[in-house]
């Protein structure tokens, strides 16, 4: 296994690069909009790179298994499809 950071995940550094546009766009958004979709969004923006990351540290035997069984569900496959 490979001693990497999630950093050098190239997933992670493109996350991260989508995370800041989202926060730059939500700067002009309405000042009411402060709390609202503005938050909505950079939390949802925020929570991409971090789901990465933390995906990047679980290296146990359990999430590997959960992982191969949803990559083989075809039905699981089908509805990520866009």
């Amino acid at each position: 296994m490979s001693s990497s950071s999630f950093r050098d995940l190239r997933v992670w550094q493109e996350a991260m690069k989508l995370t800041a546009e989202v926060y730059r766009g939500t700067i002009g958004f309405p000042r009411h909009e402060l709390y609202g979709l503005s938050s909505q969004m950079r939390r949802a923006a925020v929570s991409v790179p971090s789901n990465i990351a933390e995906g990047k540290g679980h290296h146990s035997d359990k999430s590997s298994r959960i992982f191969y069984i949803m990559r083989g569900d075809r039905s699981w496959n089908c509805r990520l499809s866009f």
